[in-house]
This record gives structure tokens, sequence and C-alpha cells, in this order.
């Protein structure tokens, strides 16, 4: 029988309290010394948004300018710039706070979706002391396990290694989410319901590696579940939940953005395999087929149905990677802290059927004992992932940005590496790159970026660094101080760019020629307009002829200022057959006006804007508007919270069952089936 509410409550607070208590370091450290974290860009990220709340609609310090929602999901980023907001700590600071809070309760949402899939206290207890100090995972990935000093568990290895804040968090809130799916299922509470609906939100507001594996288990576990039950109103059910997630996210994941994503999944991920895609199709057909004779309309087998074909689907997704390269789309290999969490209840639930068996009672406990090695190397190097950084002021990441930030104010600097994750933790530092590549709207940048740093010809890479509005280029050399060194031949700049600033350590910082600060230009129309595309990164001669029109064009200066991140202003003065150029990426939500009229704008061949205005002297006000496919999702966002509302007080639905049983039905509709067996 499942345990009462009051003991659920107990166990999730004891689970939360230990589990916070492996990772205590967490919730203090502000800068960890590990500087080559992705974790920066997260951080970066969420101190612009604080400093902009409510919702800058524009970014203008990355990729040459993008949609702010582009860049990433808003959950981690809005949660850890609230919590600098409301605390007075820094969003370094919050983001380990909101992470390490997350990692707990990701225990505690293990707990909670065995005991609603088991509805076995202990197997649940196990599990989530499982989930917190072992990865079966490494046992089928040795590199892995390999890579993770005294078998840290890989959740936790790859939150505090690599920076996967936003990915991690997201995994922690997927077992609460088919945790309320199964309650959903099983239940005649419509509030189940909204619980997953909202979960299953949170899942995909912090990461899209977490939606995946969401976008994986939650067909697998209706399919199992309904295979047991033969209940079709599962069906309805699960659409809703589906639809209350869809509307919670409404208002940043539109169809610009899956667009978007999807053109930038090429630039952080191998392409899929189409003959991935028909084993995948094939492996998924026949588990069905299997699912559906092996549930025989037995609710009993619904939950041990999932767990196994959960964890067999997840391991030919990231072991067939490993070894076969198999890949679908996205980076399978990201999934190995999913994959250890089926692994986990898959193997709790077969020992809890082994121990049922009296003859298997030895084999169960050797098996049993089989992850106390492990837990117990982590358990005793408890402190080994977590490493405060003192002195920030002193790092190399913060000296450079801060004299860049002091030095080269409002200017457009390239920098690389590290450097480049940290550019703008501290300080509004425009770059044309960005943090994680991610939400470009501007697809010539990485063609550009990579010519810069990887190619030999310094000519070629100052053309580039013109084209994209640059004003200075950081240049970290091998003996660098950097953590990645992405340049091949830093050398190539020496006498080719005049020299702002050396560390002394070997990164230089050297300024790109351009007839007039800032990104406004005045240029020749028909000139702008013949010019041909630009066809990859080593495309000379249209990018020299793009540089020429926009460097040695009309010699007529503007002035450029912004207003905040959605608004700037641009004095110009035009004569006949001149247009105005800003080298901010084209976005089609900006608005253009002078005289009080609102004028056309266009894209030009590098992807910015062009400004078509009538000849005489100007001041333009450019304001990014809210798109229409925003403002349709936050009428979704305000109707869905209604409908959530709601169900979350809708009384329960007792169709089909006895007055007797309805107090029986608030945890599964079969109630009445396991009391009668249970009193044999």
């Amino acid at each position: 029988m499942a345990p009462k509410p009051r003991t659920v409550l107990i166990d999730s607070l004891i689970v939360f309290l230990l589990s916070g208590g492996f990772i205590y370091k967490l919730f203090a450290i502000e800068y960890s010394r590990n500087w080559g974290s992705i974790e920066s860009t997260f951080i970066a990220d969420s101190r612009m948004l604080a400093e902009q709340l409510p919702h800058p609609g524009w970014q203008p310090l990355w990729y040459c300018g993008t949609r702010f929602d582009y860049v990433y999901p808003p959950a981690l980023r809005y949660s850890s710039a609230l919590i600098s907001k409301a605390t007075g700590v820094s969003t370094a600071r919050a983001y380990h706070l909101y992470t390490a809070i997350l990692y707990a309760f990701g225990i505690v949402a293990v707990y909670w979706l065995v005991l609603a899939g088991a509805r076995s206290r202990p197997m649940a207890c196990l599990s989530a002391a499982a989930a917190a100090l072992v990865s079966p995972a490494f046992a089928l990935l040795p590199r892995y396990r390999l890579d993770s000093p005294f078998w840290v568990p890989q959740r936790l290895h790859v939150l505090t290694s690599y920076g996967e804040g936003p990915h991690i968090s997201s995994l922690c809130v997927l077992g609460a989410a088919l945790a309320a799916s199964i309650m959903a299922f099983r239940s005649r509470r419509l509030a189940w319901v909204a619980l997953a609906g909202l979960a299953s939100a949170l899942v995909v507001s912090n990461n899209f590696y977490g939606a995946t594996a969401l976008a994986i288990l939650f067909p697998l576990l209706l399919w199992c579940e309904w295979s047991g039950s033969r209940e079709n109103r599962l069906f309805l059910r699960a659409t809703a939940i589906a639809a209350l997630a869809w509307g919670f996210c409404a208002f940043w994941l539109t169809p610009s953005y899956l667009k978007m994503t999807a053109i930038n999944l090429r630039w952080v991920a191998e392409p899929g395999k189409n003959s991935s895609r028909l084993v995948a199709a094939i492996f998924l057909l026949v588990l069905a087929v299997g699912i559906w004779r092996m549930g025989k309309g037995r609710p009993d087998r619904s939950w041990a149905l999932f767990v196994f074909s959960a964890a067999a689907t997840l391991t030919l997704f990231v072991a067939g990677y490993y070894y076969f390269g198999f890949q679908v789309t996205g980076d399978s290999g990201r999934l190995i802290p999913e994959l250890d969490l089926v692994l986990i209840l898959a193997m709790a639930q077969a020992g809890f059927w082994c121990w049922k068996k009296r003859a298997l009672r030895v084999f169960t406990v050797i098996l049993a004992l089989l992850p106390v090695y492990p837990a117990a190397v982590y358990l005793t190097h408890l402190k080994a992932p977590f490493s405060r950084a003192r002195h920030v002021e002193n790092q190399y990441e913060y000296q450079l940005t801060s004299w860049v930030h002091e030095n080269l104010p409002g200017q457009r600097v390239l920098p690389s590496g590290s450097l480049r994750f940290w550019y703008d933790a501290w300080f509004d530092n425009a770059q044309p790159d960005g943090g994680s590549q991610q939400g470009l709207e501007n697809e010539h940048i990485p063609d550009a970026t990579w010519q810069i740093m990887q190619g030999h010809d310094a000519g070629l890479a100052t053309l580039w660094l013109q084209a994209l509005g640059t004003d200075a280029v950081i240049v970290p050399s091998r003996s660098s101080l950097d953590q990645y060194h992405d340049y091949t031949k830093p050398e190539k700049f020496r006498g080719v760019l005049p020299q702002l600033f050396d560390d002394g350590q070997g990164t230089r910082i050297y300024r790109v020629p351009r007839r007039f600060p800032g990104l406004a230009r005045v240029v020749d129309t028909s000139s702008q307009f013949s010019l041909a595309p630009i066809r990859g990164g080593d495309d000379v001669k249209d990018l020299k002829a793009y540089v020429d029109v926009i460097e040695a064009g009309p010699d007529s200066p503007a002035s450029m200022e912004w207003h905040g991140f959605d608004a700037y202003s641009v004095d110009v003065s035009l004569a006949a057959g001149q247009s105005l150029l800003v080298q901010e990426t084209y976005d089609p939500a900006w608005e253009a006006r002078a005289e009080g009229k609102t004028w056309n704008t266009r894209p030009d061949v590098m992807g910015f804007t062009v400004v078509a205005l009538p000849p005489g002297r100007h001041t333009v006000q450019m304001r990014f508007a809210t798109p229409a496919e925003n403002r349709i999702g936050y009428a979704a966002l305000g109707f869905t919270s209604f409908i959530f509302l709601w169900l979350c007080v809708s009384p329960p639905r007792y169709s089909g069952v006895s007055k007797d049983d309805k107090s029986a039905t608030r945890a599964f509709p079969w109630w009445r089936r396991s009391r009668t067996e249970h009193s044999r």
C-alpha cells in the first residue's frame, strides 16, 4: 500500500536534507576555480537579465545582436536573476544556489517517481540513495568513468566540472514531471494533470536535453500505462498535460525560436544519421508492440514495463552513440545523466523482483553490494567536486574584461577561449560572438570567427573583423593564461594591426582599423544592394567588396547611442542615393521612426540592418517591438494559468467507481483490485 501523505512528506524532507548535505559546499560557492566551465555564460546571461528586468527583447552584446529569447530557455536565467535581485548576492552566487537547490530536489523527485510508479517506499528510498551516490552508466561507458575523479556521480560531475547547470536542473525536475504524470494517469484528480503540465514546462524551460529526455520518456510512460490499464482516457489526459506544458512555455517557445534552434543545432552538435533514425524507428516499433502484448490489461505491470523499456531506449541512444556513432539528432552522449536515472530505476525493480524469490536472495544481496565501493569512494571525497575561487579580481578573465570595459567602453571587441565565456559576467562588453553559440540570427558569425581564429591569413581575418563592426581583437598566445587557446597562429596580427595592450603573459589586444567608430554607417544605396552574397569564410573577393562599401563609402559619419537593450538612436545626414546601415543584426521586430514616420528596414548581404530614409538630417529612433508571436504566447500563458488553477481546485472524477470506494480513487483507479489481492 502507498504510504500516508505525512510519511511521504517526512521522507521527502529527509532525502532533501541528506542530498543537500552531500553538496553543501555548492550552496556557499560564488565562483569556482574551474574557469574553463561553460557555467560562466549562464552567470553572464543572468547578470545582464538582472539589470534589464522585467524582460529585454533584444540582446545587443552577443552575436552582433539577437533576440534575447533565442539565446537560452528562461528558467535558470530568470531564477538566478531574481534570486540575485531578491537577496543582493551576485548572479554567480545566485546561479550556484539555484542549481544546488534543484540538485537536492532532483533526488527527492526520484523518490516521488518510484513511489508513484511502484508504490514501494523501500524501493523509492533506495532508488533516491542510488541517484545521489552512484552512476551505473560508468559500467557501460568507461571513458566517462575515468573522466569523473573519485567516481563522483555523473549528474554532479557534469554540473561542477562542465557547468551543465541548465541540463542538470532540467533532469532534476524530470523525475517530478514523470511522477505527476503517473498520478495523472492513475488518479481521478485533475490536479495531477495540472501539476504534470507545470512540471513538464519547467523541464523544457530549463534545458532542451532535459526536454529531449522528456520527449522520449513521456510517450513510453503513456504507452506502458495504457497497455496496463487499457483506459483510453489516458490519451486525453496526456494531451492535456502536453497542452498545459506548451501553454506555460508559449511566451518564449515560439515558432521562430524553434526554427532558430534547429538552425543553430548544426553549430553545436553533429547532424543526425538516416541509418540511425531507421534503426531507432524499428526499435521503437518493436518495443511498442512488445509492451502492448506484455501489458495485457494488467496495471501491476505498467511500472516494470516503463523502467525496462526506458532503460533499453536510452541505452540504445547513449551507448549506441558511444560505441557505434548512433546519432538521431543532437548529441546523444549528453544524455548520460538521464541514462543513469533509468538504469537505477530498472536495477531497483529487478532487485525487488529477485528478493521475492528466496532462491535469488543471496544473488540480490551481492548485486546490491556492488555499488557500495564506488559510493564509498565518492563519500570519502565529498569536497572534491567543489573548489571556491578567491580574489577574483586577480583572475585573468576578470582583469582582461575589466581592461576592455575601462579602456574600450561601448566598442565591439572579439574575445576567444575562456575569456569569451566570462566576457559579460561582470561588465556590459559587446562582442561579435557570444557565450554558447546558441541563438545566432546572423549565420555569418561562425564562418567569420573560425576564419579569424583558425585561419593563417591576417588580411582575411582583418576583413572579417571590419565586416562585423569590430573595433579590437583579443589574441591569446599559446603561453597565455587562457584555458583554451583558440588561435592556431596568434602571431599573425603582429605588425599588421596596431597593438593596444599586452598583459605580459601572452595575451595582446589589437586595434582593428575602421574609418569611423561605432556601428552606424552611411552607404551608397546602389553599391550596397549590388553586392554579391558572401559564400563562406574564405570568400575574399565578395568580402572585400563589402568592406569597401562600408569603410570607403561617403565621408559622412553617423553617431549611434544605445538606450538600454531594446532601443537606440542614430544621428545621420544623408544625401540623395544614400542609406543608413547599422551593423546590428537585422530583425523584422525592429521599428525605425524619424520625423514622426515609420521607415522601412531590410537586411544587407552581411545580415545587418539598412534603413531607407530620404535625403537630409535625421535622428532615427530604433525600437525593438515585442513580436506578435510572443504577444500571442503571453495570452496563451494567461489562459493556461487560469486552466491550471481551475484544474487544481476541481473535484475528483468518480466515473465508474462505487460510492464506497471514492476515497480510494485519490491514489489509483484500480484500488479495489489491489485491496482485494492484499486481503487474500
